[in-house]
């Protein structure tokens, strides 16, 4: 059953990315935007922001723009998932002799990939723009694994928003407060310099921890607490919305 299920994933993921290499502005366009932010910040902003440390700016805010960057990507698969809804792909996947989850976890995985591709697009703009990093290699492997769990939390989310969605622009809309919360977050300045009530927001909501925790990563500090604030956030949000998109999808197809 599980070998049944894994080969229909894998046959469903290698539709979906066939998808994306036919139109890799979607990589593209999902790149831009944080791009198009790391310029603003560190050419115009920068200058005027104070971060309380000796680091360059563009080393305390890639986190930040990394998880931007999946925010963006994300809204992608809700898109894509709609649209499969709407044309009756998932009727015709009900006739065939496949694992009914695999048709979900293709289209997530499908994300993963598709998000790692602009990271690291991201990623190499940043170093051309002066980020450094003495950062051990278990240090990245560290930041890849909680980008990809980051990654897998927001995707089932957006699985939600695909199979809930009315309309093409419902479908893709939800990922709009995802990709501005980090700017309510110390991903661009530190929390304490922000008003009481603002702060305290800031230091207790998810993305603060993840981006302190990558920061750390990067720095080769030592993470302290953040990292288990920021793992129990990613888990607990990724447990929620996978059992409230298969319950929907159940729904949806039953």
């Amino acid at each position: 059953m599980t070998s049944h299920v894994l080969s229909d994933t894998g046959t469903l993921t290698g539709r979906s990315l066939k998808h994306i290499l036919r139109s890799p502005d979607t990589i593209i366009t999902t790149a831009v935007t944080p791009i198009a932010l790391m310029l603003l910040f560190v050419y115009v902003l920068g200058g005027a922001i104070h971060t309380g440390s000796d680091e360059s700016y563009i080393n305390y805010m890639l986190p930040g723009i990394l998880l931007i960057t999946i925010a963006s990507g994300i809204a992608y698969t809700s898109y894509r998932l709609f649209l499969d809804l709407q044309g009756g792909i998932f009727e015709r996947f009900q006739s065939m002799p496949i694992a009914r989850s695999s048709v979900l976890w293709a289209h997530v995985l499908t994300s993963v990939v598709a998000n790692i591709v602009s990271v690291a697009i991201v990623v190499g703009v940043a170093f051309a723009m002066g980020f450094r990093t003495g950062a051990s290699v278990g240090a990245w492997l560290a930041v890849a694994g909680i980008l990809i769990l980051f990654t897998l939390s927001l995707t089932w989310l957006a699985v939600i928003a695909g199979l809930s969605a009315k309309t093409v622009d419902g479908a893709s809309a939800f990922s709009y407060p995802l990709i501005f919360l980090p700017f309510i977050s110390s991903a661009f300045v530190p929390t304490s310099s922000m008003p009481g009530p603002v702060a305290w927001f800031a230091e207790n909501q998810p993305v603060t921890s993840i981006v302190n925790t990558i920061r750390a990563l990067f720095a080769g500090t030592p993470v302290g607490s953040s990292i288990w604030i920021a793992l129990a956030w990613m888990v607990g949000i990724l447990v929620v919305a996978y059992i409230a998109a298969i319950a929907i999808y159940r729904k949806k197809i039953s």
